[in-house]
């Protein structure tokens, strides 16, 4: 059974869908894997690591003409076009809704395994791609903002004087906002956080952050550990609680998401005119919108004095890691998958199995 590498083509995408250690596991699964030369160039991984790992490098129609494709990001129609019918696609679907590409998979028969639709679940944490990814979004986006803020991060003690650590707010304790609580609290800032599920609180002060309580009248805890969006009184009411804390911050980091909705507005314009100059907003939901009306996609700009940093793909910055944590998740997600067979692996049955049932698309 033949499984494709290929090279991701998406603008500023440096990540690969595997690398050379899972490759050589994957083989010794029984599998033929087909890397499109070069596709790991760009996260660290030169071809002649995957040769030695016992993959044959080929171009990208060989790398799509397999039995089970991975990618990091959404195919285009381009890519549609050179999957094999009835083969079987995993990766990330960027997608709410109706999509066409999606739609053209499943035209040409390809089954499609969504990895945003992996269950939260203890059995599927360790292929949980947005968790894994989202752990280095936070921890990339506070290094962002401390190479941005033109002051320390911690109390700083010199013969010239003393410098003050810095304020901190991080907005959303999943589990990009965990990680920026955790990386701004090592490099020494006053950190302070806020969620709108009341269950985040315990996990605030673990990390010896100051938990934000704000009394909204209902509470933000959605299904499978997400949020839920609030009413409009309640937006509302958060705003008007929030800006006191949040004007008062000297960085602020927003990873506030709802899954298929615009970001929710939790950083606005008064807030920002009425920061200290020089401060800094690092808004993780950028893709979506934004927490801040001010934050451009994939733009640094200076508003009011205020720099605002709207990077929508952080993993894609540190992508050796990045690549190897998603390899991982993946790999553990098709040991669940298959089962051995005396000419090579076999797929089991995905409908029957929670974890892949809760992944495939228009099953």
């Amino acid at each position: 059974m033949k499984i494709g590498i290929p090279m991701e083509t998406r603008p500023g995408e440096t990540r690969v869908a595997s690398t050379p250690e899972v490759v050589k596991k994957l083989i010794g699964k029984g599998f033929d894997l087909l890397v499109e030369s070069g596709a790991g160039v760009r996260a660290g991984y030169p071809d002649a690591d995957y040769e030695q790992a016992g993959a044959r490098l080929t171009d990208r129609a060989g790398a799509f003409a397999v039995d089970l494709l991975l990618k990091v990001r959404r195919p285009d129609a381009e890519d549609v076009d050179l999957m094999q019918p009835g083969g079987l696609y995993i990766g990330l679907l960027e997608s709410c809704g109706e999509d066409p590409v999606v739609a053209a998979m499943l035209a040409k028969n390809v089954r499609v395994l969504g990895m945003e639709r992996m269950p939260r679940t203890s059995r599927a944490q360790s292929m949980d791609a947005l968790s894994s990814q989202g752990n280095l979004a936070g921890y990339r986006a506070t290094l962002e903002a401390a190479a941005r803020y033109g002051r320390f991060f911690p109390m700083m003690m010199t013969s010239a004087g003393a410098a003050k650590p810095a304020r901190v707010v991080v907005l959303g304790a999943g589990v990009a906002g965990l990680q920026a609580i955790a990386t701004a609290r090592r490099l020494g800032a006053d950190v302070h956080a806020y969620d709108v599920r009341p269950e985040t609180r315990e996990q605030i002060l673990s990390l010896g952050a100051k938990p934000i309580v704000l009394d909204l009248g209902e509470s933000g805890a959605g299904e499978g550990g997400y949020a839920k969006e609030l009413s409009d009184e309640a937006k509302a009411r958060q705003q008007a609680a929030l800006a006191d804390e949040l004007a008062k911050a000297h960085v602020i980091i927003t990873t506030a998401l709802i899954p298929c909705r615009p970001a929710p507005v939790l950083v606005t314009e008064a807030v920002v005119q009425r920061m200290r100059p020089g401060s800094v907003i690092v808004d993780l939901a950028a893709a979506s919108g934004g927490n801040c009306p001010l934050t451009v996609a994939d733009e640094i700009v200076e508003r009011h004095g205020v720099t605002i940093v709207g990077i929508t793909n952080y993993p894609a910055l540190i992508p050796a890691d990045a690549s190897a944590f998603y390899a991982r998740n993946l790999y553990n997600l098709i040991e669940i998958m298959i089962q051995p067979g005396e000419s090579g692996p076999t797929w089991k049955d995905l409908a029957a199995d929670d974890i892949t049932a809760a992944m495939l698309v228009g099953a």
